[in-house]
């Protein structure tokens, strides 16, 4: 394992709760503030999960950070890391990961809930059809995106991630290190 950064105990970015628009703002505000500095950035996370948009615009904001500055913020995941919370973290490389030793990860795939009712003539119903497996390609595609970025560099395979998110895949703290997903346990 990894020696463990000193830099964990004192993280500049803490961030509990639900994974939303309330989030988003707190993220923003302290990693402005962090971002001044010289000292290692490290957010601290504690979530159930939430809105998994929100989540990639942290996490890409982790990472034009860490392409822009050159400077690698480090992740320190405690008690719970679920859902878009593993989108957070799939943002920060696998060498900055950490989680607590009581942590717990959660990993799932995307969903969608949505009636469509069709009541009109085929070739009217078409186009609502074809938006709607759109969006479905589309999400398909951006989880993808979300689950290399968080296998990057471990014995996970993309195969193996997406039958396992299909029922919620929980990790804990020790687990994920055993699997490469993070690099030590605190």
């Amino acid at each position: 394992m990894t020696a463990t950064p000193d830099a964990l105990f004192a993280p500049q970015v803490r961030l509990n709760g639900n994974v939303g628009d309330p989030m988003f703002g707190a993220f923003q505000d302290q990693f402005r503030a962090a971002a001044d500095g010289l000292d290692p950035i490290v957010i601290e996370l504690t979530t159930i999960g939430g809105d998994a948009d929100v989540g990639r615009r942290i996490a890409a904001d982790i990472r034009l950070f860490r392409e822009r500055t050159g400077r690698n913020p480090l992740f320190f995941g405690k008690t719970t890391v679920f859902s878009a919370g593993a989108t957070i973290m799939a943002g920060f490389r696998r060498e900055d990961r950490w989680l607590d030793r009581h942590g717990v990860l959660m990993v799932h795939c995307r969903k969608l809930t949505k009636t469509l009712e069709l009541s009109n003539f085929l070739k009217a119903e078409r186009p609502r059809v074809e938006a709607l497996l759109a969006e479905i390609d589309l999400g398909i595609k951006v989880q993808t995106w979300g689950f290399e970025e968080l296998i990057a560099g471990s014995d996970v395979t993309l195969d193996e991630l997406e039958e396992r998110a299909q029922e919620n895949w929980y990790l804990t703290a020790e687990q994920a290190l055993q699997r490469g997903l993070i690099a030590g346990v605190v």
